[in-house]
């Protein structure tokens, strides 16, 4: 009679251990799909290109006072490598490369604007730092212009080093990566200065302009831009010695993957197509092209688009519209623009720049 209550009690106690046994071996047994399925990782949280599309147009946030990047006209129209940035998104979202708003910021609060979302994009000739990165939670698209930052003073000032800047004022806008730049290097140079700071880069180049300080500090494109304005540009020289490095590149707000990953993947369409030859003038030619690469590329084959949530022809498009990298840097920087500049380290890596895509597959 003992021996059958005790069965009975353990009976239950046996089952239990087996089931749970067998729930522990559907855990672990690897072929068990049910128990490997894991909870889908929701890819946004701010729906931006949702909302874009819901009003119609980007909000492009630029600086509007600087020849080559952006730069509002007396027609009244945005040019400058910043604002075909812009121009190149509006393309693959409406269709449309004037579907944008430029709102024009200074440097001090751009961030603000960006993050409170005012603004989609800020694409003004903006340094990639890891402190803007990292702690006021941007993400940075790839670099559309590899800068330095220079110093700028009078042909007849005898200046000839930074060493030469003893004593002297410096101009400098608050709120740039060039403020600390300079103090950073007269710091470690051990050359004392006089840094005359304003916030409004307007202010800051007619200060230097007046003569009220003997020299002037900013991206070395900056200085080549804003020479141009100034009433006689030859009596002025830009010193050979650099002060950084000045990775240009647009940014959004972080949070959202699907936006971030469209702006980057819209500036490597412009590296790209400039690294495979094409461009506006002769986008019609490689329609019927039949490298593999080129026809993935521009979506006559494939279903590469989709991924961003885009035509599967978005880089067709772009090119027809605003062009590849090359043409957009020659009209607004290079030999089709007043400023002449250079390409040096803006070259595509084929030609031993920095420019580089990753493939498009």
């Amino acid at each position: 009679m003992r021996k059958s209550t005790l069965i009975l009690a353990i009976a239950p106690l046996i089952f239990m251990l087996g089931a749970c046994n067998s729930e522990s071996d559907k855990t672990r047994d690897p072929t068990n799909t049910a128990s490997n399925t894991e909870a889908p990782v929701a890819r946004n949280t701010l729906n931006t290109v949702n909302n874009i599309k819901k009003r119609g147009k980007l909000i492009c946030g630029v600086s509007g006072e600087l020849p080559g990047f952006s730069f509002l006209g007396t027609d009244g129209k945005y040019s400058g490598i910043d604002v075909d940035i812009c121009r190149a998104i509006a393309v693959v979202l409406f269709d449309n490369p004037d579907a944008v708003e430029f709102r024009n910021l200074n440097a001090k609060e751009r961030f603000t604007v960006l993050q409170t979302g005012e603004i989609d994009i800020l694409s003004r000739n903006t340094t990639w730092i890891l402190s803007r990165d990292a702690s006021i939670s941007l993400d940075f698209a790839p670099v559309i212009f590899y800068d330095g930052q220079g110093i700028m003073i009078r042909k007849n000032s005898g200046i000839k080093s930074l060493e030469d800047l003893k004593g002297k004022g410096i101009c400098v806008q608050t709120g740039t990566t060039n403020e600390q730049n300079l103090a950073d290097q007269m710091r470690k140079l051990n050359v004392s200065y006089k840094p005359v700071v304003f916030e409004d880069v307007n202010i800051t180049f007619a200060t230097y302009s007046e003569g009220r300080c003997d020299a002037i500090t900013a991206d070395r494109s900056a200085l080549v831009s804003r020479r141009t304005t100034l009433p006689k540009p030859e009596d002025n020289v830009i010193l050979d010695e650099l002060l950084s490095s000045e990775p240009l590149a647009p940014a959004v707000k972080q949070g959202d993957s699907q936006w971030t990953d469209l702006v980057t993947w819209v500036v490597y369409t412009l590296i790209k197509a400039e690294e495979l030859g094409i461009n506006s003038q002769n986008l019609a030619k490689f329609s019927t092209n039949t490298d593999p690469n080129i026809k993935r590329f521009l979506g006559t084959e494939g279903n590469l688009g989709e991924g961003l949530g885009l035509s599967n022809d978005f880089a067709a498009k772009i090119i027809k519209n605003v062009g590849n990298y090359g043409e957009i840097y020659d009209r607004n920087l290079g030999k089709n623009s007043q400023l002449n500049l250079a390409r040096n380290q803006n070259r595509l890596w084929t030609q031993g720049g920095l420019l580089y895509s990753p493939p498009f597959r």
